[in-house]
């Protein structure tokens, strides 16, 4: 009995820490993911504008007929963060949450969760985010 009250201990703190690993984006959206970035190895990026926002739907929309249409951001209240995964196998789930914040930056942790492996699927997902524009830089960082 004590040891299954110690396990159900431990996995009600792993599962909390697991939830507290930053806090939550205020005005964070997801506006678009898809399996194909044309991206071969991981990268993230702030989009601060439409000419940007343009020439990666045009890099992702080469190979596409019909192509992805380009989201309408309206750029002078808000910013788009990208994260391209690269080469994976397999389906992956990402997770963004704001590490720390200084007075010029906020820190963005960044979480892959496998959601199913298959050898043959060979995907270059990414997923195109919407916040409130803020003038800090934002810095990516890749969690395990």
């Amino acid at each position: 009995m004590k040891r299954f009250l110690f396990l159900t201990w431990v996995c009600l703190l792993s599962c909390n820490a697991q939830k507290n690993l930053g806090k939550e984006i205020e005005g964070l959206v997801l506006l678009e993911q898809d399996g194909y970035s044309g991206v071969e190895a991981f990268e993230t990026m702030e989009i601060r504008d439409t000419k940007s926002l343009n020439r990666f739907y045009s890099q992702i929309n080469k190979t596409r007929k019909p192509g992805l249409p380009v989201p309408m951001i309206d750029f002078s209240k808000e910013m788009v963060l990208l994260v391209c995964l690269g080469e994976q196998q397999g389906q992956q789930s990402v997770q963004l949450y704001k590490t720390k914040e200084t007075d010029a930056k906020i820190f963005v942790g960044v979480t892959l969760e496998a959601k199913g492996k298959d050898p043959l699927a060979t995907q270059t997902p990414f997923y195109l985010y919407k916040m409130p524009l803020t003038d800090k830089t934002i810095v990516f960082q890749l969690v395990d």
